[in-house]
């Protein structure tokens, strides 16, 4: 355990957001949690749980306790068949967990690639991308209470995920320390191409392997989307609304072009990207805080933006896709 004080979180958020937290601690084992929440150490209030800082936007000093888990390691747990459950630490890089299974012939994650963040913040976010998401693979979430720092296991359907959602995300949010996501996958590559042009460019570029489409989807990504590295940014600020089937229709007749999708729920889903790049904001840029010239549903910091400054720049996104369209647009990043 590491405990760091007034300590700067720009390394800590990748909008790059220069602000300090008075308290942050890294743990790397639920024994550390234990001594933490079990009333061994005492710290600071509010908590707020990270982890690769890559769906956060600090709208100024955090005068609580940031807790960053760290917990390592990538295992096969159980192999039946084609069947194989996989475990990843919560402070594994997203990423590299992916790269990992396709390297050893495990399906079910490949569409995930080249998501920032950590593995611990896939079940939290429900992260998806190119026609999956993280709830469909997971089989349970072995997670910390910070209460008391007593172990509990979640099973999928205890997770209550939703688009871009989890109970770890709503009720429980701030509840739970999650340390360790088990995955159920396959040794079977079963691919999942169903999702815009991500068939066609695969097939062009050869055989629907593993490597391939994880290397499709990496190019399709580096192609839209700003490396944080380089530029600050969360990826997709804002998520893609869903609207009845009725509004849909209406908005198609009257915007020919705009993407429409079918959603589970029986609703239909509007890209979000779209309505802004409508709106002519596409390439705008107010001071260091922009919106990026090839995906209008990122928000860039150019240098020395404030996460203030950022807000009130999505604020008003969302004013003008609201009188042009109706439709209220909901933030993906979470607002600290």
């Amino acid at each position: 355990m590491r405990i760091l004080k007034n300590t700067s979180l720009k390394p800590y958020n990748t909008f790059r957001i220069d602000c300090s937290a008075r308290t942050l601690i890294r743990v790397k084992s639920i024994k550390e949690c234990g001594l933490l929440f079990g009333g061994g150490l005492k710290f600071s209030k509010p908590l707020l749980i990270i982890g690769g800082g890559s769906n956060l936007l600090f709208s100024g000093d955090f005068n609580g306790t940031i807790l960053k888990p760290e917990f390592t390691g990538i295992a096969v747990e159980e192999l039946d068949g084609n069947d194989v459950i996989v475990s990843a630490g919560a402070g594994v890089n997203w990423d590299g967990f992916v790269e990992w299974c396709v390297n050893g012939g495990i399906s079910g994650v490949e569409n995930l690639s080249g998501i920032p963040g950590s593995t611990g913040a896939a079940p939290v976010q429900n992260i998806g991308a190119y026609g999956v998401e993280a709830g469909d693979v997971i089989e349970k979430v072995v997670a910390v209470n910070t209460t008391d720092g007593s172990k509990r296991v979640f099973r999928n359907e205890e997770c209550g995920f939703a688009y871009r959602a989890s109970i770890f995300k709503g009720p429980e949010k701030g509840n739970y320390l999650i340390a360790r996501v088990f995955f159920r996958l396959s040794m079977k590559n079963k691919p999942n191409l169903d999702y815009g042009s991500l068939r066609e460019e695969v097939m062009r570029t050869g055989k629907p392997t593993l490597k391939n489409i994880r290397e499709t989807i990496l190019r399709f990504r580096q192609s839209k989307l700003p490396d944080p590295s380089v530029i600050g940014n969360a990826g997709s600020f804002f998520k893609n609304p869903l609207v009845s089937k009725m509004q849909a229709e209406k908005l198609s007749i009257k915007y020919p072009g705009l993407p429409v999708y079918n959603d589970l729920s029986g609703r239909s889903k509007i890209a979000a990207g779209w309505l802004i790049e409508h709106c002519g904001w596409k390439g705008k840029r107010v001071g260091d805080a922009g919106v990026h010239e090839k995906q209008a549903l990122v928000l860039v910091n150019y240098g020395y933006a404030s996460g203030k400054e950022i807000f009130e720049l999505s604020e008003e996104i969302r004013l003008s896709v609201l009188k042009e369209f109706r439709i209220g647009l909901e933030r993906e990043v979470e607002l600290i």
